[in-house]
């Protein structure tokens, strides 16, 4: 994803934006359209703002959400311990991983924003990416983290999301509307631990499901600290397929 450099010359500082979402719910239409909006615009200079959609499954029993995971809900539910907000909800923001973001506090949101950029990041790459064909597809790369400004030990991230995609919802509180996502997180796993002051260097190898393999996704690492949760580094790759 390409990104102007700020006023200063140097590279757009990372953060990550996360939105808990359910196609179950009604709500959460706008906050899908503001998600995307965010990733569009890109509206913080001085910023790229890395966004995730990751789908909870308590919404399900109305409308089984296809993108809905146990595994994301659990996220969702470590935001929830962590941060001590009373009750899981979505639509709901969290922003590198310290910070709550209400919809409705749109006089707050520029101001989060502009303090999670002037957050002290460290450098995540992701190198030597690549889709191998198979059935199913796998998507490999390496994960590097320079570590030397690292002052907690940090969990190192991996998430592979679809780039964009579309729903017709058929049932629940979204009956008949056609729903817009962007990087919807597929897949999410911890490949790793960065300790204070050290180098990471650690290969994946991701077996694709099949709406992976069929279209454009995007390839997120992020350094995550241990316990508290604030998100320290990340960075953003997008494959494209060629019919």
């Amino acid at each position: 994803m390409a990104n102007a450099a700020n006023a200063s010359g140097s590279a757009p500082a990372p953060v990550l934006v996360e939105l808990f979402t359910a196609e179950g719910c009604s709500s959460c239409p706008p906050a899908d359209a503001f998600l995307l909006q965010l990733d569009a615009l890109q509206p913080i200079p001085g910023a790229h703002l890395i966004v995730l959609s990751e789908h909870m499954d308590y919404w399900n029993d109305s409308w089984p959400d296809p993108f809905a995971t146990a595994q994301l809900t659990a996220r969702q539910a470590d935001y929830i311990r962590a941060l001590k907000i009373r009750f899981p909800y979505t639509p709901q923001f969290i922003v590198d991983g310290a910070t709550e973001m209400r919809l409705q506090n749109r006089d707050k949101i520029e101001q989060i924003f502009r303090s999670a950029a002037a957050s002290p990041k460290i450098p995540v790459t992701v190198a030597a990416l690549k889709v191998e064909p198979g059935t199913p597809a796998n998507l490999s790369g390496r994960i590097e983290v320079d570590g030397d400004a690292a002052q907690h030990r940090a969990d190192v991230y991996l998430a592979i999301a679809l780039d964009r995609i579309e729903t017709k919802v058929l049932r629940g509180e979204n009956r008949g509307k056609t729903l817009a996502h962007v990087a919807v997180v597929e897949h999410l796993s911890k490949v790793g631990v960065l300790e204070p002051g050290q180098q990471f260097s650690q290969e994946f190898r991701v077996p694709l499901k099949q709406e992976l393999a069929a279209n454009n996704d995007r390839v997120v690492a992020f350094v995550q600290e241990s316990g508290n949760g604030k998100v320290v580094g990340a960075t953003l790759l997008q494959t494209v397929r060629v019919e």
